[in-house]
């Protein structure tokens, strides 16, 4: 066993750590059987750090290549049917999406559906819901025109019906005294009258009209003025009566109160026709037209159905609902219909024959534009604008950007759209549920020998054969020191130096106890 050694320099100066120390040879036995086998530490392991750092930059290299290989690229076509899920370029601008292709086990993993454009006559149904109110054309208000008081109430409670000509209250009115006074005097004169001239007899008889006309406008009925003229005696309260049927809605007097012309005594609405007013949004104004029947429902009338008329659309629009009121009429002959009922309206309209539509999932509205999927005839799903007309419940009419007879996605586009959109930038949808979609696998390398050593960099002499025990080393030039371009330089040098004599202590170490293995 031989131990290396070396010679210190004789200037005194410690040799640089990334400098090679050249030890002494020591002489060699002449018996070829003695002679020990040395290993030399200093040249192996600056072959073992070279042959690492060459196989860094070949991982390196390598990491890079697939990197790029499985970028997809703006000219690589789109693969028909291929296994994997494939791009083609992107539309022009970038922002508008990419063609998608999937193979028909995809499809149907994520549930996508086709449909084909076609011209079809659109039914629209416009919903809304609407309440019950009293038809203000039928409605009354009953106010006195003279002053006086209420001797009597002869319709006492709110709801209560009422007919044309039924008493409503008697009322004792100065007015109402003195006009049948003067009533009955003008019957006195006119019959005093009567012998004398024609001139004379006609005057009182237009007494006797002004007199009961006077009484007429107060709204004292015929029979009333006649009863009076008949007993010739003034009354001291006088009977009105209801100018119109239907129901007591509102009852704002008592009995014994004070009432003035003008007050509101009762309101009565006529209940034989209702309207139902509804609230419709300004798209849907142009299906809504006046005298159209309608459908009317109500939730408190299960079973039973209503056909009503459009009687008028309100010429305004609800700035903060953007709607616009509709009024319904309703015949109520069975009275079933009760004002402040909620009901369903349903206007069907025809929006026109022959427009060319497709279905509402097929549509993917996005805020600024609409867009559909169109299948091209390599089975590519292209992005494509189009501008929307009506709309139905269950189809879209499509004003531009199809023909007649193209195939759509009618489904799942929310998931085409998304893949489309970012499929290049995030490798497809390969972790969304449904979708398979993985990155592609590189050709197959040609077979080759099997996998050398680390690559050697140019100019590294090729490793001596193994030795063999008993053998004798060629011998190997010493290398010549290299100077330190780093001395004086402090930290970075020794920095350096420390890295490669670490390399080179770690070689020689493991060099060393081979030896002595052996």
């Amino acid at each position: 066993m031989t131990t290396d050694s070396f010679t210190p320099d004789p200037t005194g100066r410690a040799p640089a750590l990334h400098e090679t120390v050249t030890a002494p040879r020591p002489t060699e036995p002449t018996t070829p059987a003695a002679r020990p086998e040395v290993t030399r530490p200093s040249t192996t392991g600056r072959r073992r750090r070279i042959a690492g750092i060459a196989a860094g930059v070949t991982a390196l290299a390598a990491a890079v290549g697939v990197a790029v290989w499985g970028t997809p690229s703006d000219d690589t076509p789109m693969a028909a049917g291929g296994g994997g899920h494939n791009h083609g370029a992107r539309a022009a601008g970038g922002a508008r999406g990419m063609p998608v292709a999937l193979t028909a086990a995809q499809a149907a993993r994520i549930g996508v559906t086709y449909a084909v454009a076609e011209r079809v006559p659109l039914r629209r149904e416009i919903r809304t819901v609407g309440q019950i109110t009293f038809d203000e054309t039928r409605l009354t208000t009953i106010s006195p025109r003279i002053e006086g008081w209420v001797e009597r109430l002869h319709v006492n409670a709110t709801g209560q019906p009422i007919t044309a000509g039924a008493p409503l209250l008697s009322v004792y009115a100065p007015m109402l005294v003195s006009a049948q006074e003067e009533l009955l005097l003008a019957r006195r004169l006119a019959s005093d009258m009567r012998d004398g001239s024609p001139e004379a007899r006609r005057s009182a008889e237009e007494l006797i009209a002004s007199a009961r006309r006077r009484l007429a406008y107060w709204d004292v009925p015929p029979s009333e003025i006649a009863a009076v003229e008949r007993s010739g005696q003034v009354r001291r309260a006088l009977t009105l009566q209801a100018p119109s049927s239907g129901y007591v809605v509102e009852k704002l007097v008592t009995q014994g109160q004070r009432i003035m012309p003008g007050d509101v005594l009762y309101r009565v609405a006529d209940l034989r026709t209702v309207w139902v007013e509804g609230e419709v949004f300004e798209q849907d104004l142009p299906a809504v037209r006046v005298g159209e029947m309608v459908h009317v429902d109500l939730q408190a009338l299960p079973g039973q159905h209503f056909m009503g008329r459009i009687a008028y659309v309100y010429p305004t629009l609800n700035p903060e609902t953007r709607t616009a009121r509709v009024r319904v009429e309703l015949a109520n002959g069975r009275l079933q219909l009760k004002p402040g009922m909620y009901a369903t309206i349903r206007v069907e309209g025809a929006a026109g024959a022959g427009q060319l539509s497709v279905p509402r999932a097929a549509v993917l509205v996005t805020g600024e534009r609409s867009l559909v999927f169109v299948r091209g005839r390599d089975g590519r799903l292209v992005p494509r604008d189009v501008r929307l007309g009506v709309t139905t419940d269950e189809r879209v009419e499509i004003l531009a950007g199809l023909a007649a007879g193209d195939t759509v996605v009618a489904s799942a586009t929310f998931l085409i759209d998304a893949e489309s959109n970012l499929g290049s930038a995030l490798g497809g949808m390969g972790d969304m549920p449904g979708m398979d979609v993985r990155a592609p696998v590189p050709p197959p390398a040609a077979p080759s020998a099997p996998a050398p050593s680390p690559a050697t960099p140019p100019g590294t002499p090729p490793p001596p054969p193994p030795a063999t025990r008993g053998a004798t080393p060629p011998a190997t030039p010493a290398p010549t020191a290299r100077p330190d371009p780093h001395a004086g330089h402090g930290a970075p040098g020794r920095a350096s130096g420390t890295a490669s004599g670490s390399a080179s202590g770690n070689a020689s170490g493991q060099a060393t106890h081979t030896g002595h293995e052996r």
